[in-house]
């Protein structure tokens, strides 16, 4: 077995000029910059003992066993470094097998697709926008980082792009947590597509391009409530109409469903709200929708809570109806059948003796 390697004296993540917070994927970004700012051929002799130390700080931060030995080994909070630098919401092992997606053809007129995007800005329905305040943005950290190795033409393209959002988006909706982020993500992909191709390999190419462009396609273009609109909407005509009696019904669903004994919103096998952004986004505006629509003043405050949690759970699973297998989704919404959810199963067929 070979000896463990010694655990470097200095800080590391100074090294990169990176947070301890921070994703491979920036980790990545940033080795890569500074090697071409500080390697031999471009910085001199005097820049070789920097890159040295640069390729260092990467061959440790880079590998989830050894940074989270220097993380630990350093006291640095475990949050996020418990899992190497690695989401803690995916699962490693699956993480492990995933095939490496290649590298997408990107538009063959990137000018065209900015201004189709600025374009869009500009026309962003009410749906849209709430779509894109609950959509999870681009992080802060990894947006700051890209930025900051930036050469200076690219940098000015992405504050060209940022200044052409600001113009068109509507004053209301950027003011809205969240909203401003996911849009501009997007348009970095447009700017800094090509640049990224070329500094970054896979699967790095692909995680950076999903972080920046998640919460723009889990939003636009997208229905409010997913494929399940129709039964959604029908759910919160029932619940606006409900009269005290109802709502306290309700509420009492709340038990019969084990709300209490499971209070995590329940997810078809195969899929995730970490996989699937969309569908996240569209079981959370749904299962707000829901609550809002039930009238208030009918019940007490704790009875109207209990309540408002019931249909959020309900308007999550009808959200999710095409996901799940029909006998599991029978089983999970019983407790609501068939005052709040009609039975739409078809009846059984009865078969008539001749001559009846």
């Amino acid at each position: 077995m070979p000896p463990r390697p010694s655990l470097p004296a200095d800080d590391l993540y100074a090294r990169l000029e990176i947070s301890v917070d921070a994703s491979p994927e920036v980790i990545e970004v940033a080795w890569r910059s500074l090697l071409r700012q500080h390697h031999p051929d471009v910085a001199g002799p005097d820049g070789l003992e920097r890159a040295k130390r640069i390729n260092v700080a990467h061959d440790w931060l880079s590998d989830p066993e050894l940074r989270a030995r220097y993380d630990h080994e350093r006291g640095l909070r475990r949050s996020v470094r418990d899992t190497g630098g690695r989401d803690p919401r995916r699962d490693p092992r699956r993480e492990a097998t995933e095939p490496i997606r290649s590298v997408r053809r990107r538009p063959l007129d990137p000018t065209e697709a900015l201004a189709r995007f600025l374009d869009r800005v500009a026309t962003l329905e009410p749906d849209e926008i709430d779509r894109l305040a609950c959509a999870e943005p681009t992080p802060i950290a990894f947006g700051a980082t890209i930025a900051r190795f930036l050469p200076e033409d690219r940098l000015a393209a992405l504050e060209s792009m940022a200044t052409a959002v600001d113009a068109r988006l509507d004053p209301a909706a950027a003011a809205r947590p969240g909203v401003r982020d996911a849009v501009e993500g997007y348009g970095t992909e447009l700017v800094l597509g090509d640049f990224l191709d070329e500094l970054l390999t896979e699967p790095f190419r692909e995680r950076a391009r999903e972080r920046l462009t998640r919460g723009w396609q889990a939003a636009v273009g997208q229905p409010r409530y997913g494929p399940n609109g129709v039964a959604v909407r029908a759910l919160i005509a029932r619940l606006a109409g409900l009269d005290a009696a109802g709502v306290v019904a309700l509420a009492a669903t709340a038990g019969r469903a084990g709300l209490d004994r499971q209070p995590d919103e329940p997810w078809p096998p195969g899929t995730s709200p970490d996989d699937d952004e969309a569908l996240r986004v569209s079981s959370v505006l749904a299962a707000g929708d829901a609550a809002a629509a039930i009238p208030a003043g009918l019940v007490d405050p704790a009875t109207l809570r209990r309540a408002q949690r019931s249909a959020q759970r309900l308007a999550h699973l009808i959200v999710l109806r095409h996901a799940f297998a029909p006998a599991a989704f029978t089983s999970l919404t019983r407790a609501w059948r068939p005052r709040f959810l009609p039975d739409d199963r078809p009846a059984p067929r009865v078969r008539h003796r001749r001559g009846d």
